[in-house]
């Protein structure tokens, strides 16, 4: 296996020389062997080849991850622009409640029309709350992904149980 190092460098070294590019894992893509491997068993190979495959799978997740975090952080910093949105909104609807309240106040008794104007939110939020345990309580386990996780376990104990005794 080689090592392939970064052309990109930060440039804090000592005395003006760059920092050594760090060193990555890769597989090497020629398609000759190296000379390393040209004489050596198929069981070697075979090793060798599943070293190599591993190294791809978790340099391939390393990536995944690396891509999906940088994703979230910009993600989690746009929604910071909408919380405030929402937190303005939230407290200019007193403002349009106390107008509600004062057109009312044309037709009505002052504290009829603040009693109605309240009686109008603590309906309004009822029913939001009514929705939301709605929505809360009809949420369920997720049955096709256990089945499907149970089904793999035992598929794979079952695999490791028929190696057993086939090596064995």
């Amino acid at each position: 296996m080689t090592a392939v190092t970064s052309t990109q460098s930060t440039g804090n070294g000592r005395h003006g020389q760059a920092d050594p590019p760090p060193q990555v894992p890769s597989i090497p893509l020629s398609p000759e062997p190296p000379a390393h491997l040209q004489d050596q068993s198929i069981g070697a190979l075979v090793r060798e080849a599943s070293t190599q495959l591993s190294i791809l799978v978790r340099s391939e997740v390393e990536l995944a991850k690396a891509e999906v975090v940088a994703e979230v952080r910009k993600g989690v910093k746009g929604s910071i622009y909408f919380v405030i949105a929402l937190a303005i909104v939230l407290f200019s609807l007193f403002f349009l409640f106390m107008t509600v309240a004062e057109v009312l106040d044309i037709w009505l008794p002052r504290s009829a029309a603040y009693g109605i104007t309240f009686g109008v939110m603590l309906l309004g939020a009822a029913l939001f709350g009514l929705l939301g345990y709605r929505r809360v309580r009809s949420i369920r386990k997720p049955e096709r992904t256990i089945s499907s996780l149970q089904d793999a376990v035992h598929l794979a104990r079952r695999n490791g149980d028929d190696a057993v005794h086939r090596d064995g």
